[in-house]
């Protein structure tokens, strides 16, 4: 407002403005109360939910779902962490280390051991429909072995160039079954160095072993060695190719000696990794095919 100027003085009247502040208009646009209602709505939800498993669950249900909630309760495992089902609640790979029976289901049980099975050297199974060996066969199987063995050494005996080669064969007998390793040296080699190509003394011994094992019905498996010493260029031609193409090289003599093709189990090359001397992987009597009679597998039921 003007106020009137002093009688006598031309001096213009003060202008005072007064403004005036009005708060609270648009505070219901803030967003406090929104964070508020929304706590309040999920709460109510749970509480909801809650009578509803109340009145949808039975004693029992219950009891599983609160031993659930309260760890400290495990040890009463007849009704609770999933019931007083077949499993109590585990699955049927489920050791059952908790509760007061533990490894007691009925079902989870059947993977158990008894403690009083005593388990035999040779734990395990066989092909599917088939096991390791019965005890008749292997005896049978020991037999026929020994006797190829006789008839693998008189042979080499009356021959003069494969008496020659009597150093380089060696007769081992193994859990699988009875090895042949015939052996390179420093002065003689199966091979043709670095081929596979059998030398002629080594493809007539070869011939002469499968002759004696052709009557039998033991399984065959084939195994290449090679030593240590590598290639020029590993990407042309290495020891794993060697030793599976001197291991395949042997099936083919005995198969050519009349070798039926079924009784050929396995043929493997494992390169210089599994070495006879040990502490000289490069020595050349790591250098060797060995030939496996496999134990005849046993059939269920017999």
């Amino acid at each position: 407002m003007a106020k009137a100027a002093p009688h006598g003085h031309n001096v213009p009247p003060k202008v005072i403005v007064k403004k005036i502040y009005i708060e609270g208009h648009g505070g219901h646009h803030g967003g406090a109360w929104k964070v508020a209602y929304a706590d309040f709505v999920t709460a109510m939800m749970a509480f909801f939910l809650l009578l509803w498993l109340l009145g949808a669950t039975t004693e029992k249900q219950r009891k599983g779902l609160a031993d659930y909630f309260a760890p400290t309760l495990m040890d009463s495992k007849k009704l609770g962490i999933g019931g007083s089902g077949p499993l109590g609640g585990e699955s049927m790979m489920s050791n059952n280390k908790t509760g007061p029976k533990a490894a007691a289901a009925a079902i989870a049980s059947m993977g158990i051991p008894s403690a009083s099975v005593q388990a035999g050297p040779e734990v395990g199974m066989g092909k599917k429909g088939s096991l390791r060996s019965t005890p008749a066969s292997r005896a049978e199987d020991i037999k026929t072995f020994e006797q190829m063995k006789r008839q693998v050494m008189q042979k080499m005996a009356q021959s003069a160039d494969l008496a020659k080669l009597a150093s380089h064969v060696k007769f081992v007998r193994t859990d699988e079954g009875l090895r042949i390793d015939l052996v390179d040296d420093a002065d003689y080699s199966m091979f043709a160095m670095g081929t596979t190509a059998l030398d002629p003394r080594a493809a007539e011994l070869i011939g002469m072993i499968s002759e004696s094992i052709r009557s039998t019905a033991n399984p065959i498996m084939i195994r290449g060695h090679t030593d240590s010493v590598p290639y020029g260029d590993p990407r042309a031609m290495n020891n794993w190719m060697l030793a599976t193409g001197r291991a395949e090289a042997t099936r083919r003599r005995l198969a050519l000696g009349g070798i039926p093709e079924n009784r050929f189990e396995r043929i493997e090359g494992v390169a210089d990794r599994e070495p006879m001397i040990v502490k000289d992987p490069s020595d050349p009597r790591n250098r060797r095919v060995a030939i496996t009679l496999l134990y005849r597998s046993g059939v269920f039921g017999q």
